[in-house]
């Protein structure tokens, strides 16, 4: 297609050429080496032609085009109702301008209305979700009993590589407990895709499975997934990138990277933590309550023994030393919340 509209606007520009040469035929008479010049002017149309036409008509078109086919549904609705409201603030403001003299009457209306279109379309989409939010509360819009939202409709929130190739991500998109768009920066698929390109074995098989995963949320639907090419080009580390990203527009980010955690957290960006999650939704456990655990390896202190619950809770026995690979009737005797998870300590109910 832009090889056709190239040919067109090599013709039109050579067209256009030759009409000027006509118009300006006695500038070019009587000059020395007229044919060589006339010829020169025709070719550089034609090449001026050839190279801007695509520029002037389809590279924006497809531009536009794309834009339009990554916006949702409800930034399609927001943009097109922020332009109608613009146009026509414009047009009323745009009616005393109007009275000004020439050339400023005809000039300065139009100039308002684009200004005041393009604003308010700007303006409508940054505060779709807010807008929506207060179109509930006054009742113009009414979402109907046990409807759940449609995917990409809630918060959009940044992803990062440890939450993508962690696994754990699409688990909890497909329990429900994860709404809205997933956004994944282009950099931040780059990187997957360098570990799954990896000579070592082990990256290039969590770069792998992070692609799969990516492919099955996008699959099953319960999440929106959008890849964007949104950058920080004057930030070089990744997770400076996504931080800067977050901090534009409010974005919360998605990840299990605990330095991640602390950068995000120092700059008040809000964090989903993957493994707060995980750490949330274990059983709370008291002291006096029974567990029965199975010690598998000794403690770090004399007599200790280590044994793990179904969620992986770690669990240190006193005295267990001297039943590894047994099943033990225990006791919590307390409870320790740590950065890397909560570790329970108990006593064999045998002593």
């Amino acid at each position: 297609m832009i090889r056709s509209i190239r040919i067109l606007g090599a013709a039109l520009g050579g067209l256009i050429g030759i009409v000027l040469i006509i118009q300006h035929y006695a500038e070019f008479g009587g000059a020395p080496g007229e044919a060589l010049l006339a010829i020169a002017w025709i070719v550089a149309w034609t090449v001026l032609g050839y190279s801007l036409l695509p520029y002037l008509t389809v590279i924006p078109a497809l531009a536009v085009i794309r834009s339009v086919q990554q916006l949702s549904t409800l930034e399609f609705v927001t943009a097109i109702l922020g332009l109608f409201l613009g146009l026509v603030l414009g047009l009323l403001l745009g009616l005393p301008v109007a009275a000004l003299p020439e050339p400023f009457g005809t000039v300065a209306p139009l100039a308002v209305s684009v200004f005041m279109g393009l604003g308010m379309v700007g303006l409508t989409v940054a505060k779709r979700h807010d807008l929506l939010a207060a179109a509930a509360g006054l009742g113009i819009v009414r979402r109907a009993a046990g409807e759940t939202p449609a995917p990409g409709s809630g918060p959009r929130v940044l992803v990062d590589t440890s939450a993508i190739i962690d696994g754990r991500i699409a688990d909890i998109a497909e329990s429900g407990f994860l709404m809205g768009t997933l956004v994944v920066p282009r950099f931040i698929l780059d990187e997957v895709q360098r570990l799954a390109d990896s000579p070592d074995n082990l990256r290039r098989t969590r770069g792998r499975r992070g692609l799969e995963i990516l492919g099955r949320m996008r699959k099953a639907g319960l999440v929106a997934v959008e890849v964007t090419d949104e950058d920080a080009p004057a930030v070089a580390e990744v997770d400076s990138k996504l931080v800067e990203l977050a901090m534009r527009d409010g974005r919360p980010i998605l990840t299990n990277d605990l330095n991640l955690n602390r950068i995000a957290d120092l700059r008040g960006v809000r964090v989903m933590n993957v493994n707060s999650l995980a750490n949330a939704v274990k059983p709370a456990l008291l002291p006096g309550e029974d567990l029965h655990v199975r010690v598998i390896q000794p403690g770090k202190d004399p007599g200790q023994g280590v044994g793990y619950l179904d969620d992986g809770t770690m669990v240190v026995v006193e005295g267990g030393a001297k039943s590894i690979d047994a099943e033990l009737d225990v006791t919590v005797t307390r409870v320790l919340q740590t950065v890397a998870g909560r570790m329970i300590f108990a006593q064999s109910r045998r002593e």
